[in-house]
């Protein structure tokens, strides 16, 4: 029986660089008695840290990726029923954000390769109601930003960077996360850097900024002379505990990021023969990050389900397709439920004299082709090159029992 392999897993200490640096924080914020950010100092200390970090104006932390991405739709104020377009390949966290802001998600196809929104992609998807731009940058590789900015600026639209798998990705030297006119990161369990849940958003622009401080708040206007809460907005505070954890945790960063992207590399180099298999393709211009290591497989089907058992079978756990289908067709956009049967904001007054927003699969080639042919690996910061190699091992192995191909 072949051997199999243990991997570190980014789901416990073994694939997670925590330890006394944090402990240390956390046992000062407790010592402190005051968890909450408002008042406290280590969720502004990780606000005004990263923001140096990443080079921008302003950092605000916030509850999880998910409300960095609602907090990042409000700061651009959507009226009800106004489009904001986005990737149907991407958590859904950052796609009822759009709806929670009563603003409709506009779905645009992706590159099948990098599975990634291009220009291209978005173009025909822009109407007169498109109030925002959201470009994932998936499993850590940067989208092709330039002409999707000079897209977004001939119609005026603000760009939104979901940012949460691409920490320290850049694009022709430029962080992503930066380059737009928002980002937001995620520092959820799996992430780069994490605090079990949490989120951060960042701009460069003052008056998105404000709004966002706000929102984050309950639009109530710490530090005003004459506060009220202004308009509607949650609470999505972080408190004190994860503001401990983060701060060691962005110091860390910079290690984490080049450790993954060497032992990646190093895969990516080792499966190079392989006539089946794809390693994930990067441009010149751009630094992927590789939260996650995506294969791109000349099968599909019965093939890709059977190719990925036989990695499964050696300890490397993968997923085939990535998400098992496009987000469109997840129940809760499908079916448009969001508000009790009000299928609001797809439904209403506000949409009187427009056609009805439909998702229509034949319009998303790239999308489908894209998940049809991927599996994709778990990574972290612990991969050792021993464990790349027999990884690699795994990778071409499975290749010749399945396929019938390799070296």
């Amino acid at each position: 029986m072949a051997q199999m392999i243990q991997l570190p897993s980014d789901g416990d200490s073994s694939g997670r660089d925590l330890g006394e640096e944090e402990l240390a924080l956390l046992k000062e914020a407790i010592a402190s008695g005051h968890l909450t950010s408002t008042r406290g100092t280590m969720v502004p200390r990780l606000e005004e840290e990263f923001a140096k970090v990443f080079g921008v104006d302003r950092a605000i932390a916030l509850a999880s990726g998910s409300a960095a991405v609602h907090t990042a739709v409000a700061a651009v104020d959507p009226e009800p029923g106004d489009e904001v377009i986005t990737t149907p390949i991407t958590d859904m966290g950052a796609i009822t954000a759009i709806l929670l802001q009563g603003a409709i998600p506009i779905f645009a196809d992706v590159d099948p390769v990098s599975l990634n929104v291009t220009a291209e992609t978005i173009r025909p998807r822009i109407t007169k109601n498109t109030k925002a731009i959201i470009v994932t940058h998936l499993f850590g590789n940067p989208c092709d930003m330039d002409p999707i900015l000079a897209l977004a600026k001939e119609h005026g639209i603000p760009v939104i960077e979901d940012a949460a798998q691409a920490f320290m990705a850049t694009y022709k030297g430029k962080l992503c996360g930066t380059i737009g006119d928002i980002g937001c990161f995620s520092f959820q369990q799996s992430k780069h850097m994490t605090s079990g849940e949490g989120g951060i958003v960042v701009s460069n622009n003052p008056d998105y900024a404000r709004r966002m401080f706000l929102f984050v708040n309950k639009a109530w206007g710490y530090g005003d002379s004459n506060p009220d809460h202004y308009f509607l907005a949650p609470n999505y505070r972080m408190t004190e505990l994860q503001g401990a954890v983060l701060v060691p945790q962005l110091a860390k960063l910079p290690g984490v990021v080049e450790r993954r992207n060497r032992t990646a590399t190093r895969l990516s180099n080792a499966i190079a023969s392989l006539s089946q298999i794809e390693a994930p393709v990067v441009t010149a211009e751009s630094k992927h990050v590789y939260w996650r290591y995506p294969i791109r497989i000349a099968a599909q089907g019965d093939d890709l389900t059977r190719l990925a058992g036989a990695i499964r079978e050696r300890g490397v756990q993968c997923a085939p397709r990535y998400i098992s289908k496009p987000a469109f067709e997840c129940q809760v956009i499908r079916d448009r439920v969001s508000f009790g049967k009000s299928k609001w904001p797809w439904e209403g007054p506000h949409m009187a004299g427009r056609d009805p927003i439909v998702y229509d699969p034949k319009t998303f080639p790239g999308a489908y082709d894209g998940l049809a042919h991927v599996i994709v690996i778990p990574w972290n910061e612990f991969f050792t090159d021993d464990l790349v190699d027999s990884i690699a091992e795994v990778i071409a192995e499975a290749e010749r029992n399945v396929l019938g191909t390799g070296v």
